[in-house]
């Protein structure tokens, strides 16, 4: 493009805006250039990781854990991008979730940090430090979920048939399947994990459960034309994103966590103080984003079979 182009449409930007473009120019006189450090703010994100034990292996948790919360800004990111798009096409709703997929196959493949990358022994000590604070209290991992399915789908499987879409969100919240690992089992009983985690997130998630209600992913994809429902190249997009989030990705955790849990004398507790097998393990949670796009072989065994060879379609 020509000097004189690029600065009619400079000068037609700012007048719209109603700036002066002769103050904006000037100002450029005495801008710094931008580096790439301040523009990644480097100094600052190098400096969060912040021990509270004097062994070394807490350091790698510590920053594996950040780099986490990075990846599930980026997918929620993505997803709201789907939620807010007017003119939603099967094509841009695939592209999307491409890259959430992609990001998650970064999660999966990642737990190799974790399993190799660590020497239980000082993972069995400094985890004394965390308690009673666990990877359970993830408030972006639990948006992704909100934004990705209805709600019904997030319930207690047990709870399941009495819930429906006239249900309060707070009675909702309450039966999330994720309760049930914050609850004393003998008592009933919510956790300190559970009480702080909602008293510092639970009005931000019941506000999240509404705006996403009905722009979830699987209701954006039910909004589209019966011709794009059948797209089989979003349907696989669909099947690959549900069994990547909710199988592939939760047992490479369980396995990593089982590395760590198992190295004592004796199974221990997660941090937070929940059976993790049971909590973890996809064939007791049954968390299914998109049940519709699953046939019942594949729902019934759901995390107890290998279903590599079921994510992808080769037609409708």
């Amino acid at each position: 493009m020509e000097k004189e182009d690029i600065l009619k449409q400079i000068d037609k930007k700012y007048n719209d805006l109603g700036i002066p473009v002769d103050a904006m120019l000037e100002g450029l006189l005495h801008s710094k250039p931008v580096n790439y450090w301040d523009y990644i703010q480097t100094s600052p994100l190098l400096s969060l990781q912040t021990q509270r034990t004097t062994l070394p292996d807490e350091k790698v948790f510590i920053m594996y854990h950040q780099i986490n919360e990075l990846l599930f800004k980026m997918i929620l990111w993505e997803l709201t991008q789907i939620s807010k798009k007017e003119n939603l096409s099967a094509d841009f709703f695939t592209a999307r979730l491409g890259r959430v997929s992609r990001y998650f196959d970064m999660l999966t493949t990642s737990f190799d940090i974790m399993g190799e990358g660590m020497e239980p022994e000082q993972y069995l000590k400094f985890r004394h430090t965390l308690t009673p604070a666990s990877g359970f209290q993830s408030a972006q991992y639990r948006m992704i979920e909100f934004a990705s399915t209805e709600l019904i789908n997030l319930i207690d499987y047990r709870f399941r048939t009495t819930i429906d879409q006239n249900t309060p969100y707070e009675h909702a919240f309450e039966h999330l399947y994720w309760q049930a690992a914050g609850k004393d089992h003998s008592t009933g009983e919510k956790t300190i994990l559970l009480k702080s985690f909602e008293k510092k997130y639970k009005d931000r998630f019941i506000r999240f459960m509404k705006e996403y209600n009905l722009t979830n992913l699987w209701s954006r994809f039910k909004e589209l034309p019966k011709e794009d429902q059948k797209n089989i190249n979003l349907v696989n997009a669909m099947r690959h994103y549900d069994h990547t989030v909710n199988v592939t990705w939760v047992m490479a955790h369980y396995h990593a966590a089982g590395k760590y849990l198992n190295a004592g004398k004796k199974d221990v507790e997660a941090t937070g103080g929940s059976d993790w097998r049971k909590y973890m393990h996809p064939k007791y949670q049954r968390r299914i984003f998109f049940p519709e796009l699953w046939n019942k072989n594949e729902l019934k065994n759901w995390g107890i079979s290998n279903l590599e060879g079921c994510k992808t379609l080769t037609g409708l």
